[in-house]
């Protein structure tokens, strides 16, 4: 366990040791496990993992073309899965779209005041005229019921027919490269939003800057490849790959800007 957690972060260690148990029981019991669904990060942790270990596989699934939240199956190599393993449902909502848009915040917010934890739902799409959102199968039935209105919009909730098509992704990233000085948090906002490193940190200390969907006030956290940063008012920033350094020994960085497709 020791020399797996000295790669992540500390305060990822609980999670570490879910995963670590998640992959005795599959080793005990000979038999897949499901999660729940997970993040980016999270599910970087389990590949980091259970790759160590050839005798178990892992694959995800979210349903949503390239979908952020994802349920993983960790499985012993003589399984095969299938796409029912992974137990997820597509819902749409039906609302007065002439009278009212419901926001991807509005739906999440929703989901959550029903009482369900983040892990039982993945993606939420909306479009002008269209939501779209995946449950954990074990959930569906209680959403189905329950979700009757948000905010002051009644909706009405049902599974979407075999002939619906699932929204696309609106969002791109677009790459760019850089070259820090570090890979302090402030250092990496000011660089890539090109602003002062004294509003990089005030937005940090103002509780504006999430890193892998955890709020962080430290100015001089340390970022990792892999690490998904938002900035409220301005976006999604990926820290895609390192790439060396330069002769004057700053780092040169990969990233991702997330942006609307035209």
């Amino acid at each position: 366990m020791e020399h797996l957690i000295q790669h992540f972060r500390k305060d990822e260690q609980p999670f570490i040791e879910q995963v670590v148990g998640w992959q005795h029981e599959v080793e005990d019991r000979y038999a897949p496990k499901l999660t729940d669904f997970l993040d980016p990060r999270q599910r970087f942790i389990v590949a980091s993992i259970i790759g160590q270990y050839d005798i178990l596989k892992i694959a995800s699934a979210g349903l949503f073309e390239d979908a952020e939240r994802q349920r993983m199956l960790i499985y012993p190599t003589y399984y095969e899965p299938m796409e029912e393993d992974f137990q997820l449902t597509v819902f749409t909502i039906q609302y007065p779209v002439k009278f009212v848009q419901l926001r991807h915040p509005d739906v999440l917010g929703a989901l959550l005041s029903l009482g369900l934890d983040r892990g039982k739902f993945g993606d939420i799409r909306v479009n002008d005229h269209l939501v779209q959102f995946v449950v954990a199968n074990e959930v569906a039935e209680y959403v189905r019921l329950h979700l009757t209105g948000i905010g002051k919009v009644k909706v009405h909730v049902e599974s979407i027919k075999e002939t619906e098509q699932l929204l696309q992704n609106e969002e791109e990233w677009l790459e760019e490269s850089h070259t820090v000085s570090s890979m302090r948090l402030d250092v990496i906002i000011s660089t890539v939003l090109k602003i002062s490193r004294q509003k990089a940190q005030a937005l940090i200390t103002g509780k504006k800057v999430r890193i892998n969907w955890t709020e962080r006030d430290t100015v001089a956290f340390e970022l990792q490849e892999g690490d998904i940063l938002s900035v409220r008012g301005s976006g999604r920033i990926k820290i895609m790959m390192t790439e060396g350094r330069t002769k004057k020994d700053k780092i040169r960085l990969q990233i991702g800007r997330l942006t609307q497709k035209s």
